[in-house]
């Protein structure tokens, strides 16, 4: 089934946390108030390989990080455990923020490159399309290797033999 991550419709037909992720997006309008961002849900709840205690990513585009903190301060800083910070990633400017929902920490990851060619965007497609051709098998391995401590992209590179920078290794699968 091919999924169109640009719109969470896809959310709210899927499991339980997919449709309460879904819930409390809609609920608290975040895609509506990053908009101008151009909002994508990244991450492992989109492509079922999340954990009981996975956070909801959200990557936006920002081309100006005072702007993006200002909306972002103004609509969330009242939300249960938020905390903003601007950083150095990749020597790219990231800032990010986290906040509590009901149901889940919620991330919103923002950098001045489209959404659709950051790293988290080109690791789920990738990491998508690889589930979708292995199956549930390796998608119930995907997950016992994260639920035993290793993060997403570390797991597909041991159950798919990449050798190298696991993250750098998957971006190259996603280029051929």
């Amino acid at each position: 089934m091919k999924i169109n991550f640009d719109n969470i419709d896809y959310l709210k037909l899927g499991n339980e946390r997919q449709q309460k992720a879904y819930n409390d997006i809609i609920q608290h309008k975040i895609l509506e108030i990053l908009e101008p961002y151009h909002p994508i849900v990244a991450g492992t709840i989109p492509i079922e390989i999340d954990l009981p205690e996975s956070d909801i990513d959200i990557i936006c585009e920002c081309k100006d990080h005072n702007e993006f903190e200002s909306v972002v301060t103004h609509h969330f800083s009242k939300m249960q455990g938020f905390h903003l910070y601007t950083r150095k990633q990749n020597d790219k400017k990231v800032t990010i923020a986290e906040f509590r929902t009901e149901n889940f920490l919620i991330e919103l990851f923002a950098q001045n490159i489209p959404t659709k060619q950051q790293n988290a965007y080109l690791h789920m497609i990738t990491e998508y399309a690889i589930l979708q051709e292995k199956g549930n098998s390796f998608q119930q391995e995907i997950i016992k290797l994260k639920a035993s401590g290793l993060k997403t992209e570390p797991a597909f590179a041991k159950l798919l033999g990449l050798k190298g920078d696991p993250y750098e290794e998957l971006l190259k699968l996603q280029r051929k």
